[in-house]
């Protein structure tokens, strides 16, 4: 979940988990504010 501020938020998983997703799957998380 991208959060308002543009964030990555909420995921169960935790958050490093998601970035793994999120790269594996392509998506440039460069884009996401830390």
């Amino acid at each position: 979940v991208v959060g308002a501020g543009g964030k990555l938020t909420g995921y169960g998983g935790g958050l490093e988990l998601k970035k793994r997703l999120l790269l594996h799957e392509g998506v440039d998380i460069a884009a996401f504010v830390e």
